[in-house]
């Protein structure tokens, strides 16, 4: 349903998001101090959560202080890709046996790890007020992080779009199969109509060589500025490796027990790259975590 202001005409979402940040900076709400990326794609099978461990894993060589988000609630596997065992996962949260701060987990280096659950399919369909609080109360911790990244299921879910749409941030992973190209273009159109996003950051996983993943940004973008009112920025690409697979079989991320290899020296670059970049969102439009308009 539509705002409306006090002369009847209806206030529109980024009139919404410019009132909530006017509210934080007098004192309303407090400001996040972590930056807040979503890590999504379209489809299933992309790698996205490798890519998080190891992106992860990267920045916090690069001295920040990192959080992991692991969305993907109903299905969540951060914990078993990297061989951690949790006592507690968000489901002891909503369920009110535990707090946020007390279900985090160390990961490799310096990581920290905010656990989903698996196999308790009730997590995938949590309701508005259950999404809001959940990000409420991470809302607190993030003051203690200079990055969180999130990692969303795959797909259009509506948690995935809520979880998107609440981060400050949103880098979309790729590889280049037709039908992850078609539907990381679905996902985009969705955030984009629905959401009002207009800016993506587009990771390129297992191509061959950089030129193929490049032709892959290039395609997407095409695309995107033909029928979208989105900005996407190529950020970069993890090539194939197999050591990648040696550290899936063996938990731990390939950036650790094959520091030299070709992906972890792209998992490096990517995160110096974006320990050195600017937030998407200019700091004039930024957006608290959490925004109620989102249904």
């Amino acid at each position: 349903m539509p705002n409306f202001d006090k002369t009847g005409q209806i206030i529109s979402l980024s009139q919404k998001r410019r009132q909530k940040h006017s509210m934080m900076k007098k004192g309303g709400m407090p400001q996040p101090q972590a930056r807040v990326i979503a890590i999504t794609s379209g489809k299933g099978g992309v790698g996205k959560t490798n890519i998080v461990a190891n992106l992860g894993y990267a920045l916090c060589k690069a001295g920040k202080r990192v959080l992991i988000f692991d969305a993907d609630l109903g299905l969540g596997n951060l914990d078993v890709l990297l061989g951690l065992t949790p006592q507690y996962n968000l489901s002891h949260v909503i369920e009110g046996k535990k707090k946020l701060s007390e279900i985090i987990i160390s990961g490799p280096g310096s990581l920290k790890i905010l656990p989903a659950s698996s196999g308790i399919q009730e997590l995938t369909k949590l309701t508005f007020s259950q999404k809001f609080e959940i990000f409420n109360k991470l809302n607190e911790l993030l003051s203690g992080y200079d990055i969180v990244l999130i990692d969303t299921a795959a797909g259009i879910s509506s948690n995935v779009l809520y979880f998107n749409a609440a981060a400050s941030e949103i880098m979309v992973v790729v590889t280049p199969e037709p039908t992850s190209i078609t539907d990381a273009y679905a996902l985009m159109k969705i955030l984009s109509v629905k959401y009002q996003e207009k800016h993506f950051r587009l990771l390129v996983n297992l191509a061959k060589n950089a030129k193929e993943a490049e032709d892959v940004s290039r395609q997407l973008c095409l695309v995107a500025n033909r029928f979208l009112d989105v900005s996407i920025e190529y950020f970069g690409n993890v090539l194939v490796d197999d050591n990648v697979k040696v550290g899936v079989r063996k938990q731990k991320v390939v950036s650790e027990i094959a520091p030299m290899t070709q992906a972890s020296r792209n998992f490096a670059e990517l995160a110096h790259k974006l320990a050195r970049s600017k937030p998407m969102i200019p700091r004039s439009e930024n957006r608290p975590l959490i925004w109620q308009d989102i249904v």
